[in-house]
């Protein structure tokens, strides 16, 4: 499909973004490799992508990612949720541990591969706290970006969410939804283009404050976007399939 869709005759490549609704490495990707594939053909076409992802399993496809790395067609970006396996473990039970995600980052790093941390989703009095420490550790295994979004909780997500909260927080849960309503006035969520991200009033303006000044402290990126711009110039349409002769072979 995605060949398919390069070939078009008017195709004008942007930057595809791979793992934004849903994660590229789930672990039916260990034995499918539908994200390789679409990986071997961005190489093949020297086509533009960005890939996020909370799993360690990217390693995997190092060596397709250098190649594109090296003429500037590829950025990865970890989403670290936090630094403790427990917390880690109860949010994401499907995603890599946190030592392993830094461990893939460093190694993608060490490759020539940029790559970037995404401090998501922050969840007032449950993991904010770490904000800091997981930029600093994302830092020192090689990132040289960084963002953060904060907890969203779109239309079935939210009864979801209060369920784990009683579950796992019940003594922070009426804190925690408080803090939360404050945050997308007075509701559970605000789809505001340009809010629903970070959010608004006093605890998203000192949230957004301690990112900058981490952000500025470690040295990351300062660009307005944390995404690196990639090179769309080097684009090669997809090879036609090949075909077999409808006469067959002579040998």
């Amino acid at each position: 499909m995605l060949r398919k869709e390069l070939s078009k005759p008017g195709y004008v490549p942007q930057p595809i973004a791979l793992g934004i609704n849903t994660d590229a490495y789930q672990p039916i990707e260990r034995k499918f490799k539908l994200t390789r594939q679409l990986i071997e053909v961005m190489l093949e076409t020297r086509h533009p992508f960005s890939l996020i992802t909370k799993n360690a399993l990217v390693e995997r496809d190092i060596d397709l990612l250098a190649p594109l790395a090296a003429e500037n067609l590829v950025s990865v970006h970890f989403s670290v949720t936090s630094l403790d396996p427990h917390l880690s473990a109860k949010l994401e039970p499907r995603a890599s541990a946190p030592h392993a995600r830094l461990r893939a980052m460093k190694r993608l790093h060490e490759a020539g591969i940029p790559v970037g941390v995404m401090v998501a989703p922050v969840i007032p009095w449950i993991n904010d706290s770490e904000l800091e420490a997981v930029l600093e550790a994302a830092h020192d295994a090689g990132a040289s970006t960084a963002g953060y979004v904060l907890l969203r909780l779109p239309l079935e997500v939210a009864p979801l969410f209060r369920d784990w909260l009683d579950t796992h927080h019940p003594e922070r849960a009426a804190h925690v939804m408080s803090t939360i309503q404050q945050l997308r006035g007075g509701k559970d969520y605000d789809s505001q283009f340009g809010t629903r991200m970070r959010g608004q009033g006093v605890y998203a303006d000192l949230l957004n404050n301690r990112f900058k000044l981490a952000r500025k402290r470690l040295g990351f990126n300062a660009q307005n976007s944390h995404w690196p711009k990639l090179d769309c110039s080097r684009f090669l349409k997809p090879l036609p399939p090949k075909q077999d002769s409808p006469q067959g072979s002579l040998f």
